[in-house]
Order: structure tokens, then C-alpha cells, then sequence
């Protein structure tokens, strides 16, 4: 399990940067990596993309932890964890500084990048759906990799950090709905239950949505950010007796669903109500399955096959050509960062170079000349001999976005035709298999 938290950094970068890099965390800083910067200088590099941004913000980056299970992970797989989370999160464009940590009793990663994108000089923006992305995408890595994560449940949009002290029953959310819970069957209007949740030392705000703070707690909650079962209609509507909005039926899904598979399904075993349904739910869909078929003319199975494959190689074939672009768009956004950061500090260097007092010259001019000798490094490992015309590259740039932006909107459409062609052909694979099953059951009772 690993868990991610993200915070802005609004002062002091370089003293976040420097702590991070403590060779004493991170083996002698051989688990130190960073893209688009150097991790020396990633604190002036931040700051050069930031003066040519459109809308820089008021951060001057962000820092993101990934904390792994004590014992679950080594350092070197923490680390290569911590670069795919970065480069997936981030798609290169925001330079970054990654470093893993080892001196707790727990590894973790630190990970601090631009607040603003080095490709397009937009400033990052944060938000539940971003974080969700993070959290989503570190969960994925952390299975990919053999490692424990939070499986989803009633607890879905909770953070880390409210997960962990919900089980352990300290949440401040977790304890105001099990005070609304068990309020609710003793009141008869939701003034009433206000007034017993005053009683019970919470302070009420009123205004258009209900808050609520316990005694110790330093924010308000509101009762609409608990849940479905906890807006004030939804409360109201239980004081009166109705049930819970998450228990009522919901309305019919049209949807084609996987059949299931009731002789290898444990809980169709243990249920007998379950197996019912199961039983009436494949009809549903067996029919809904064979519409489908006839209404794409498909009477075959070789042209059911032909069919999935045609539509798995069209959704292979776009996100390959998706992510081929990204590379490229993301190479060039580097190109034109080293370029511009070469072109325009080149004069300061050369007056540098031919300075007979070279340390009097350095203390008004230290963080161009680091500038300039960090593009002409990054330049040489790209391999550039000559300096390119960054109106080419930018140019490149706008066609290749246009691209990939008109080629994502075919890969949403044909990721969804993807998903139904798989579930179609997964449920005629379990109606074709059903005869022979029975066959063999003959089989065995005749023998």
C-alpha cells in the first residue's frame, strides 16, 4: 500500500529541494533523479520557466509523498515506482526532482515539480480530480508491482489520510455520521437533530449548506461532503423513515454486462436468492447480447472475431500513436527550454569566460551562468551539435497537439466500442461453452 499526499510550495524551494537531496536520506544521494532540470540547480531552472509563464500562480512548485508499507518494498523499486508516478502524473511537461528517502522506518518518495509546464508555460492546477489521478495512478503502479493497495469500497473519495483513521475509528467525518446514524431514529425533524448534535458539543454553522466542527477539530464539515445518505435532504427524508439514497434500487443499466459464471461463483453457491437473480440476469443479458449481434448483422463467430479484432487493433493503433506524440511533444518542449535558456545566456557566459576577475563577475551574475552551463549539458546528452530554430520546433509542436487532440477524441469513441465487442465476445464464448458443458455432464451420468 502506498500512500500519496500532495502540498503546494508557496516559499523556500531551494531550502524543499535541499531537503529532499540530504544525502544522509537518500544513500549518498544515489536515489536522486530529475527531469527537465538538474537536481542542483532545479530550484533556478523552476524560476526560468516561471518568468516566461502565461499564468504562473502563486506557487513555486508542488511537493508530492508516496509513502510505502514498512517492509513492503525495496529502495530501488521505490525509486523506479516514484519515477513512472512522476512522468504518468506529470506527461513531461513539469520539470521535476525525485528523490527516495531511507532513513525512517518506512521508504517513501519525495517528488517537488514546477508549478508551471516548461512545454506550454500554463501553470499546474490542483484539484480532487487531480489528486484522484495521482492516487489512481500509484495504486495501478503499486499492483503492477506486486504491492498491497487500498481496494475501493463505501470509503471511494476519501483521502489517505481520512481512510486510515476511519479504520482505526478517529475520523472526524467517520464520527459525525455515526452521530447522525444513530441520532436520526430519535429525533422527528432535522432542526431537532442540529440541536442534539449541539448538545453533544459540535457547532453548528448555518448558511447555504449545514456545517458541523467537534470541540477539538479545526474545520468545518459539511453534512453534503459525508455522502448521499448525509445531505440535508437525504437526512430529512430518513428522520421520516425513508431509506437510505445508496440502498435504493437503482434504475435499470442498458448497458450489456458480463454473464456470470454461476457454477464457479462462490457467492451463487452460498445464496440461493443469488442464484436466482444471476440466473435471470444472464437471460437479460443473453438477450440483450443477441440483439446486438443482429442488429451489426454478425451470424457468425468468425465475424464476431474479425469484428474485435478490427476494433482492438484500431484502439492499439491510436493510443500507440497517442503516446508516440507525447514523447515527441514532451522532447520538443525540453529542445526549446535548453535552447532558449542557451541563446539567451550565451553572451553572459562568453563576457564570463573572457572576465579577468572571474569571482567578482560570478556574484552578480551566479544563477545565469549555472543557467547556461545546465542547457549546454542537457543539450550535449540530447545529442544537439547545432542549436535549432526554436519557431520550427514550436511549430512541430502546435501540429502535433492538434493531432494527438483530434486522435483522442477517436480513441474515447473506439475505447467504448472496444469494451462492448469484449463483453460481447466473452458472453457468446460462455453461450457457446454452455452446450458442451451439459454434453459432458451427459456424458458422466450415462457412464
Amino acid at each position: 500500500m502506498a500512500v500519496t499526499k500532495t502540498h503546494p510550495i508557496k516559499t523556500t524551494l531551494n531550502k524543499a529541494i535541499s531537503y529532499i537531496c540530504n544525502p544522509d536520506k537518500t544513500d549518498g544521494m544515489l536515489l536522486v533523479s530529475s527531469f527537465g532540470c538538474s537536481a542542483e540547480s532545479a530550484d533556478i531552472e523552476f524560476s526560468w520557466t516561471r518568468r516566461h509563464a502565461i499564468d504562473k500562480g502563486t506557487n513555486l512548485g508542488r511537493h508530492l509523498i508516496q509513502a510505502f508499507e514498512p517492509g513492503e518494498t525495496t529502495p530501488k523499486q521505490a525509486h523506479e515506482i516514484g519515477m513512472k508516478l512522476a512522468q504518468e502524473v506529470l506527461g513531461g511537461k513539469y520539470e521535476f526532482v525525485l528523490t527516495t528517502h531511507i532513513d525512517k522506518g518506512h521508504i517513501h518518495n519525495h517528488i517537488i515539480f514546477n508549478s508551471v509546464s516548461f512545454v506550454d508555460y500554463r501553470k499546474y492546477h490542483s484539484n480532487k480530480r487531480s489528486y484522484h489521478f495521482i492516487r489512481r495512478t500509484s495504486d495501478r503502479l503499486c499492483k503492477e508491482h506486486g504491492l498491497s493497495v487500498i481496494v475501493p469500497g463505501p470509503d471511494k473519495g476519501k483521502s489517505y489520510i481520512e481512510h486510515s483513521t476511519a479504520k482505526a475509528g478517529t475520523s472526524y467525518k467517520a464520527k459525525l455520521k455515526a452521530a447522525i446514524d444513530r441520532l436520526i431514529p430519535q429525533v422527528s425533524n432535522f432542526e431537532e437533530l442540529l440541536k442534539r448534535l449541539e448538545a453533544e458539543g459540535y457547532e453548528i454553522k448555518r448558511g447555504k449548506y449545514i456545517s458541523c466542527r467537534a470541540a477539538d477539530q479545526e474545520r468545518f464539515i459539511r453534512f453534503k461532503t459525508l455522502g448521499v445518505d448525509y445531505t440535508e435532504g437525504a437526512v430529512t427524508d430518513r428522520i421520516d423513515g425513508a431509506p437510505r439514497p445508496s440502498k435504493q434500487p437503482k434504475a435499470a443499466d442498458q448497458k450489456i454486462s458480463l454473464l456470470i459464471d454461476i457454477q464457479n461463483n462462490l457467492k451463487a453457491q452460498e445464496s440461493a436468492g443469488f442464484a436466482h437473480w444471476a440466473k435471470i440476469n444472464n437471460l437479460k443479458q443473453a438477450a440483450k447480447t443477441l440483439n446486438f449481434l443482429t442488429e451489426h448483422g454478425i451470424s457468425q463467430y468468425g465475424q464476431l472475431q474479425e469484428k474485435f479484432d478490427e476494433v482492438m487493433t484500431s484502439q492499439d493503433r491510436l493510443l500507440s500513436s497517442m503516446k508516440a506524440k507525447e514523447q515527441r511533444i514532451a522532447e520538443i518542449g525540453l529542445l526549446i527550454k535548453h535552447t532558449s535558456t542557451y541563446r539567451e545566456y550565451k553572451p553572459v557566459y562568453d563576457r564570463y569566460r573572457k572576465s579577468a576577475d572571474k569571482e567578482k563577475f560570478l556574484r552578480g551574475q551566479e544563477s545565469k551562468i549555472i543557467l547556461f552551463e545546465s542547457a549546454a549539458k542537457a543539450l550535449k546528452q540530447m545529442g544537439i551539435q547545432k542549436l535549432p530554430d526554436t519557431a520550427t520546433l514550436k511549430q512541430e509542436m502546435a501540429v502535433l497537439t492538434e493531432e494527438k487532440k483530434q486522435e483522442y477524441s477517436q480513441y474515447q469513441q473506439i475505447r467504448i466500442q472496444a469494451r462492448e465487442m469484449e463483453t460481447m465476445k466473452k458472453n457468446v464464448d460462455s453461450l457457446l461453452s454452455v452446450p458442451k458443458q451439459n454434453e459432458k455432464e451427459k456424458n458422466q451420468e450415462h457412464g
